[in-house]
């Protein structure tokens, strides 16, 4: 079974891919497609209202079910900031990893003067899977909570991960393995999530 996960992110593919392989489905991106399709724009308030925008959008253009995330990083200290905006809260054109490091220096910048034991922060990822129909089949949602550090750490990961510190584990998110972030994350528990509506409902992908 093949499953259209509306991204074009390279890692959000992999991490879905390998939490729903074991039901055999085999988790393809926007790349996969004949045709090139104008991004929806992603004017929700929520997480949620985002991942539905993309997921509804995709499923009507292509005619098939089609999954999709929206993520992001809120932070306490900065009234839950960025949010939504996550992956363009510096504003930066540019590549992935140029946008990456951009966001990753303006959020040290405006915590520089905030004390560590007030730097709780959360990874927060929202999905929606919808019918060819366009119809919602099921919405979920993840949390991975952890302290925002004063410096980058690790390499396996992207976006804000270098900076989300797990105090249990003394590590960041982007020092924890594949397989140990994908068994704790917000877009892996998200992901299980969706693997048991698509198992337990008997859905037909």
């Amino acid at each position: 079974m093949q499953l259209l996960f509306a991204t074009s992110n390279p890692h959000k593919i992999e991490e879905v891919a390998a939490i729903l392989k074991p039901l055999d489905i085999d988790v393809v991106g926007l790349d996969s497609l004949d045709k090139q399709l104008t991004e929806p724009v992603e004017d929700g308030k929520t997480f949620e209202a985002n991942a539905k925008i993309k997921a509804v959008y995709y499923a009507k253009a292509i005619g098939r079910m089609c999954l999709a995330d929206d993520s992001g990083l809120e932070v306490n200290a900065l009234g839950g900031k960025p949010g939504v905006y996550s992956a363009r809260y510096a504003g930066v054109d540019g590549s992935r990893a140029e946008a990456d490091q951009a966001n990753n220096v303006k959020l040290l910048d405006e915590l520089k003067d905030v004390p560590q034991e007030d730097r709780s922060a959360r990874f927060i990822c929202a999905m929606c899977l919808v019918d060819s129909d366009c119809r919602v089949v099921a919405e979920t949602r993840g949390t991975f909570e952890g302290v925002i550090v004063d410096q980058p750490r690790g390499r396996n990961g992207f976006g804000y991960d270098p900076l989300l510190y797990l105090p249990d584990v003394d590590c960041t998110s982007a020092q924890l393995s594949s397989e140990q972030k994908n068994a704790r994350s917000h877009r892996g528990i998200a992901a299980r999530q969706i693997a048991q509506y698509v198992s337990e409902l008997g859905i037909q992908l």
